[in-house]
């Protein structure tokens, strides 16, 4: 019944299109890491890696051989605290045209405080006595 179809649209001078359903399954059974340093997503609208690149676009993209790239938010969770001596730190990004606008932090209350732009963080040095 199925070839008496194809040679019907065949004779009708239609074009027949027959597309094949193959069920690909991955390798591992766990899903593949947003990173490699870190496992999930860092944003209530972001995609999870194995489902980001779906869709016609990336139907003959394999997804092992594109690059995966570092989360920035656990790598400057790396960086050290820079202790400040004093109540203002100053924040430019590294300087020069690859940084941003810079920007003073204030350093009054405990505990390290975020630059906006970079995420470095800063905290005031300790001190025993006044330095006058």
């Amino acid at each position: 019944m199925f070839k008496q179809a194809i040679s019907r649209a065949a004779t009708r001078g239609r074009s027949v299109r027959l597309s094949s359903s193959i069920a690909t399954t991955q390798s591992s059974s766990s899903p593949a890491p947003q990173s490699p340093n870190l496992p999930s997503t860092w944003s209530t609208s972001q995609r999870p890696r194995p489902t980001a690149n779906d869709g016609p676009r990336f139907e003959q993209t394999s997804v092992e051989y594109q690059p995966n790239a570092l989360s920035a938010m656990e790598l400057i969770s790396r960086e050290p605290i820079r202790l400040v001596k004093g109540r203002k730190a100053v924040c430019d990004g590294g300087g020069g045209a690859l940084g941003h606008p810079k920007i003073f932090i204030n350093l009054d209350k405990p505990g390290p405080k975020p630059c906006g732009y970079c995420g470095l963080r800063f905290e005031q040095a300790p001190h025993h006595g006044h330095d006058h």
